[in-house]
């Protein structure tokens, strides 16, 4: 550590400038707070992502008032399962927009940050950032590398995959919780004005045992396309899983069909955490990624991040003293339920033969491939209306009955 100097003062610290940071910078610099924002990496940094925009989180850009208008506009799904390929358009909801986008992450994050600056958010930049704790375990601020410290009202974690702060703050992943690996690059083909985003859900690893998981074409719009896979941790062999001869696997089946040329830039994987043992705390609160927040049926959590970064601020605007504990209530009844039930469908999948039966009933009718449309967009959550929400809340009901036969008998032991 460097010479500590004077301590500066601000309502809220935030660790990480990604979407869900940058949200609640946005929102509470706008209601008036101090606002100042760690992230280790430099303006414009990349991260690895499908780059993909639900049209739930087009309704949280359009909620902060800053949708990009360089994003890639995409009107639905193309599902491939084995023979069967489904084209899906996204529904039309009073919640939600009809259509979601493609924005690689260097330009979605860096325009977010624009926007967070220009409410009256400070960001320091190439400056990590960790929790400070006082004698009684509550959170008083944070403290940069070089020793540096700022006290604040709330600190709010949203440093996506767990790391040193979440460690600290217990807000690491469950152990016994499942989380999901991906690998992406970017291609050039013909078809990267597409207006559908593409799954293939039936993927296999070398030795031909069925992943749970998906391969991905996600048009961007400027000449090339995001293909990546990503695979569930309760699959057989997960350990054993080779993401690049998987990825490799994958651009060969689309190879002709999207004409694509070779990969752009090295292959880059990521971990997608699917739990958190913590979410908030006397004096913080994890957003995004960094609470889990992510989608276990198609590791999609940007959405999460922009509406988790919206609520802590608004909570904080409200009541200060009550925002943590507030914030991690409503964030349970809006998304638990839902993200409890994936997890545990995952270990149901993790077994090859189970998942291969449930894929044709999940593309099999209109019906049930309506209802995957509305999982894969990340358009379910408590209040989901219709027969999406009622499959849903039965299987959570169902599956909760089967949870521990379901974890005994884990595939991936």
């Amino acid at each position: 550590m460097g010479q500590a100097g004077p301590v500066e003062r601000r309502d809220i610290a935030i660790i990480g400038a990604g979407p869900a940071g940058c949200a609640a910078a946005i929102r509470a610099a706008r209601g008036g707070a101090r606002v100042v924002v760690f992230e280790k990496g430099p303006y414009g940094r990349d991260k690895v992502c499908g780059d993909g925009l639900t049209p739930r989180a087009v309704g949280a850009l359009r909620e902060l008032k800053v949708e990009p208008e360089e994003a890639h506009r995409i009107d639905g799904l193309r599902m491939i399962a084995g023979r069967t390929t489904r084209e899906l358009a996204w529904p039309t909801t009073s919640r939600f927009p009809d259509h979601g986008a493609v924005l690689p992450r260097r330009r979605l994050d860096a325009h977010l940050a624009d926007a967070a600056q220009e409410a009256g958010a400070e960001i320091l930049w190439e400056t990590a950032a960790t929790p400070v704790l006082d004698d009684s375990g509550r959170v008083t601020g944070v403290e940069a590398a070089d020793g540096r410290r700022w006290d604040a009202d709330l600190v709010i974690l949203a440093a996506g995959a767990p790391g040193a702060a979440a460690r600290l703050l217990g807000a690491d992943r469950m152990a016994d919780e499942p989380f999901g690996l991906a690998i992406r690059t970017y291609v050039p083909s013909p078809r990267h004005d597409d207006r559908h985003l593409e799954a293939c859900l039936t993927l296999t690893d070398d030795h031909g045992v069925a992943v749970p998981g998906y391969g991905w074409m996600f048009p961007a719009g400027d000449g090339t396309v995001n293909i990546g896979v990503g695979a569930l941790s309760t699959m057989k062999g997960f350990t054993r899983l080779n993401l690049n001869r998987l990825l490799d696997s994958y651009s060969q089946m689309v190879r002709e069909s999207w004409d694509i040329g070779e990969p752009l830039e090295r292959p880059r994987a990521w971990r997608l955490p699917m739990s958190a043992q913590h979410r908030h705390g006397p004096g913080w609160l994890a957003v995004g990624d960094a609470a889990g927040l992510v989608n276990p049926m198609n590791g999609e959590g940007i959405d999460y991040g922009l509406e988790s970064g919206i609520l802590a601020a608004d909570l904080h605007l409200e009541s200060p003293a009550t925002a943590p504990a507030r914030y991690d209530a409503e964030i349970g009844e809006r998304f638990d339920a839902f993200l409890r039930t994936g997890r545990r469908f995952s270990f149901l999948i993790g077994h090859p033969w189970i998942l291969r039966n449930g894929l044709r009933v999940a593309v099999g009718t209109q019906v049930a491939a309506d209802i995957t449309l509305a999982v894969m967009g990340n358009l379910v959550d408590s209040e989901t209306p219709g027969a999406a929400g009622r499959v849903l809340r039965l299987a959570d009901r169902a599956l909760a009955t089967a949870d521990p036969l379901l974890r005994r008998t884990r595939a991936a032991r």
